[in-house]
């Protein structure tokens, strides 16, 4: 059975920019509720997809973060080239780490990390995310168990270097928060079982700007734009919005 490859999108609504990034073995339909409500509030938003997300898990390992970072850096160029000129960024999980690094050597109006690690201590939940995300993904393939369980066990063992290379980007990217200037909206969801819920507190206690809040979801989970709390989660974002000093 052959499942459907999502696609970026770009939904233009007014002169103001909205960068929105999906998380690790996520897509684009991470964050196009998010899009499509910035849409009717007259925000334009664009997501990008990274290399090797949104098709098979064997796709994703073949790529790096170096990649996926890049095609961020890409997707925010693009808002450039379409002629905006303030864009704000709001990434989940991975794409919040993203976030960050665009907004410590770019000059953007906001930035707004989702449940983003900064800590490398949760290799076992990480794993086993994809593992889950792969399992899913060959069960919609319509596969049967015994080789499903032989697909995975090769792409477990084949993903190691990929994780490795995870784990230096995040580092990387905690050491530069402390260069970030951009007003700051630090996103928690307090059931993560994904993330060290920690780092939140870090990237509001390092960040350089004085313009920075974090909020709290106390009944979410790690992917919080599609969580029981999304609707607020989606006007806290548009009041930090909002509040920012666009042109």
């Amino acid at each position: 059975m052959k499942i459907k490859k999502p696609e970026p999108f770009t939904f233009e609504a007014g002169p103001r920019a909205v960068l929105l990034l999906h998380g690790f073995t996520g897509h684009t339909a991470d964050v196009r509720m998010l899009g499509r409500f910035l849409e009717k509030k007259g925000y334009t938003s664009h997501a990008p997809i990274y290399r090797g997300h949104g098709e098979e898990p064997e796709s994703l390992i073949k790529t790096t973060p170096e990649d996926w970072w890049n095609d961020a850096l890409s997707a925010y160029n693009h808002l450039k080239d379409l002629g905006y000129k303030e864009i704000a960024i709001a990434g989940l999980s991975l794409g919040g780490a993203f976030a960050l690094k665009l907004a410590s050597n770019n000059q953007v109006k906001g930035v707004i990390p989702m449940c983003s690690p900064m800590y490398f201590d949760n290799t076992e939940q990480l794993t086993q995310g994809f593992r889950t995300f792969a399992k899913q993904y060959k069960q919609f393939e319509k596969k049967n168990t015994e080789q499903i369980d032989s697909e995975i066990n090769e792409l477990m063992e084949n993903s190691v270097p990929m994780f490795d290379h995870i784990r230096t980007f995040f580092h990387d990217v905690k050491d530069v928060v402390d260069l970030i200037y951009s007003p700051t909206m630090v996103v928690q969801a307090r059931q993560d079982q994904m993330i060290n819920p920690e780092s939140a507190e870090f990237i509001y206690e390092h960040i350089a700007t004085d313009e920075k809040a974090i909020k709290w979801y106390e009944e979410s989970g790690h992917v919080i734009t599609l969580d029981k709390e999304r609707d607020t989660l989606y006007d806290d974002i548009y009041m930090f919005l909002e509040s920012l000093n666009w042109e």
